[in-house]
């Protein structure tokens, strides 16, 4: 019954995240590489799965389309930036700097996978590609997935 409960809440959530209009699909896994408004371009997470049942300790990873990630410290160039994970809460404003906090986790040296640590429970991790100074990209190029921590 559990399962039931919690596989419904799901639907009704994945159905809201992906209405959201943030940029991604609010699949993570639905088999479309496109992030961004046309071209093919964009990030998508590709571990773990949307609608996952994890541990505490939980590696994220993600992979670029049209897009090449380095580090943060390489500075503004066409075409290129890093990773920022965001954990429950909506994406920053256009424009504006990804701030750095604990829903806000930068991957500033150009890595591509992060271990981050979740309270049990459900959460929205949102990918969210920027430039080297951390300002995204406009439209966002983003990504989302629904995990559970037991």
């Amino acid at each position: 019954m559990t399962k039931m409960v919690r596989f419904g809440f799901l639907a009704v959530l994945m159905f809201a995240v992906g209405c959201a209009g943030q940029g991604g699909s609010g699949g993570g896994d639905m088999g479309s590489a496109d992030r961004v408004a046309g071209d093919n371009k964009g990030v998508k997470i590709v571990k773990p799965r949307t609608a996952s049942s994890v541990d505490n300790q939980v590696e994220i990873c993600m992979e670029t389309n049209g897009y090449t990630v380095e580090p943060a410290k390489n500075g503004v160039n066409p075409g290129k930036g890093h990773h920022h994970l965001i954990i429950d809460v909506d994406l920053p404003p256009a424009g504006q700097p990804i701030p750095k906090d604990s829903n806000h986790i930068h991957m500033g040296d150009g890595s591509t996978c992060k271990t981050i640590e979740l309270s049990d429970g459900m959460h929205r991790i949102q990918a969210l590609f920027a430039q080297g100074n951390h300002v995204p990209y406009d439209p966002p190029v983003s990504d989302s997935i629904v995990v559970f921590v037991q």
